[in-house]
């Protein structure tokens, strides 16, 4: 299983079990080491996903912008590496979704 799998079931199950996400892809020239994708959910609700293939781990500069991300209070998925992780973060999204509603 490649990364981009991981992803493409990603922006699937997010459209899917939570319309109205967004599910973006997240690319910040000249500041590296950003997560792969930002999710934008009704309410306000702004989380960052890193996907990776199996066996994967971050770079310690993802590492770093990670944290940076969580001390300011967002919420960071890392080492998004299966389908069944793909699985919890809908659940997740979904379950704050219906909390602010």
């Amino acid at each position: 299983m490649r990364e981009a799998d991981i992803e493409r079931r990603l922006r699937q199950r997010l459209a899917k079990t939570c319309p109205g996400v967004l599910c973006l892809k997240f690319e910040s020239p000249g500041y590296t080491g950003v997560p792969d994708r930002i999710l934008l959910a009704p309410g306000g609700l702004v989380a960052f996903v890193e996907l990776k293939a199996p066996g994967k781990k971050e770079r310690p500069r993802q590492v770093f912008v990670q944290e940076q991300l969580r001390n300011r209070g967002f919420t960071v998925f890392s080492s998004v590496d299966s389908y069944e992780k793909v699985e919890e973060i809908c659940s997740f999204i979904h379950t704050l979704i219906n909390n602010i509603a």
